[in-house]
């Protein structure tokens, strides 16, 4: 199936690029575009993306109150683009519910790649973002963990799924490790975040790492 993206970005030249690499990809069709983030809603409400491609900063409604609205909802995945990598930019749009954080720099093949696997429902970080993700977590060993309302509702599978998304690991590899199929994983992966009511598998690897659940 064809995956529909919309476009989100103030800088024209920037959204044609953007649009001009994702047209030329098999099997993805850019279906609208957006200068702002109420332009973004609004073109979401009526052509109902498979993944929107937000920018951070626009005028009027940013990228995190649009992607917030847009997650909430449920009108598709959201894929923040930005050019800054700054720790209150990711976490803002990781509650906000974007399945992903790129920055404006990757490689045309990566973005499609994006695209791509937050469709197919994975979570997606930048490299650099990662890192940082990591090292937060790391200095902080005396933290007290968390343990979020809804974790005991889960089953010993779903915790295992969740344990695995905590790990950064793909349905795939998930499938695999757990000796179970790709598509059981996708259905443990959707009842955990329906669980813990959470918005996107990104907030589900923050949430089994604060709570202790990646060893």
């Amino acid at each position: 199936m064809t995956i529909r993206v919309l476009v989100a970005d103030d800088h024209g030249a920037i959204r044609a690029g953007l649009v001009m690499i994702l047209d030329n990809a098999e099997g993805i069709e850019v279906i609208g575009e957006a200068a702002d983030g109420a332009t973004a809603i609004r073109q979401a409400r009526a052509l109902k993306p498979d993944v929107t491609l937000m920018d951070v900063r626009m005028p009027g409604m940013d990228g995190i109150a649009a992607t917030r609205e847009l997650t909430g909802a449920g009108l598709g995945q959201v894929l923040v683009l930005t050019t800054f990598d700054l720790d209150e930019y990711v976490y803002a749009a990781l509650r906000a519910g974007a399945a992903g954080f790129l920055l404006k720099s990757v490689e045309a093949a990566k973005l499609v790649e994006a695209v791509r696997l937050v469709a197919a429902g994975e979570g997606v970080l930048a490299p650099q973002i990662t890192r940082k993700l990591i090292s937060a977590f790391a200095s902080a060993p005396e933290r007290e963990t968390t343990r979020p309302a809804g974790l005991d509702e889960l089953t010993g599978r779903e915790r295992e799924v969740l344990a695995c998304i905590g790990q950064g690991l793909s349905n795939a590899q998930i499938a695999t490790r757990l000796f179970i199929g790709e598509t059981t994983v996708k259905t443990h992966v959707s009842r955990v975040l329906t669980k813990l009511d959470l918005r996107s598998r990104v907030q589900a690897a923050i949430l089994a790492q604060e709570a202790g659940l990646t060893g």
